[in-house]
């Protein structure tokens, strides 16, 4: 099973791969110069798109993010046992 980065990046190559070989002419294909405008500055376009899709998902899951009532009190728990183990090796807190 591939990860997220390994599946990033394979698209990445693929599109990279794709975008060079129409950029600079490995391709032996007869583009439109008003095609050529277009896929030229095409990087630029994907990397705005993945800034958006990025600070979407980021707001989205900030949006939903849920609390954990269950973990706090249990992290309360532990660090509770860690002070009075702490002050029975002779620590003392405020």
């Amino acid at each position: 099973m591939a990860t997220k980065l390994v599946q990033w990046l394979t698209v990445f190559t693929l599109l990279a791969s794709l975008w060079s070989a129409l950029v600079f002419d490995i391709i032996p294909v007869k583009l439109d110069s008003r095609f050529k405008e277009v896929i030229w500055p095409f990087p630029v376009y994907l990397l705005v798109v993945f800034g958006c899709f990025s600070l979407g998902t980021i707001g989205y899951r900030v949006a939903t993010f849920n609390d954990c009532e269950d973990a706090a009190a249990s992290l309360k728990e532990e660090l509770k046992e860690a002070r009075e183990d702490l002050k029975c090796k002779g620590f003392k807190f405020s």
